[in-house]
């Protein structure tokens, strides 16, 4: 899958080597839920859950509409665990 990574999601990579690519093109290609932003009507939340990493959620935020698809941010969310 192409994707493109802002500056702020190559921080976030950078910061949480433990996420792995795979698990990016994963959650974006088949996500376990996809909320819309309560900002931002232009982005869109999609988690997935990562059990090689003890089940918990990798949440990605992206740009809807962009080709290639535009990631703003992704991280680990810690309150989505217990809910998906």
């Amino acid at each position: 899958m192409i994707y493109d990574l802002t500056n702020h999601a190559r921080e976030s990579l950078r910061k949480r080597p433990i996420i792995r690519l795979g698990w990016i093109e994963s959650v974006l290609q088949n996500p376990d839920l996809i909320e819309p932003d309560p900002v931002d009507s232009e982005l869109e939340h999609r988690l997935g859950r990562i059990h090689e990493y003890d089940g918990r959620v990798l949440r990605i935020i992206v740009k809807k509409g962009t080709t290639p698809l535009r990631i703003i941010t992704l991280y680990f969310d810690r309150k989505m665990r217990r809910q998906l």
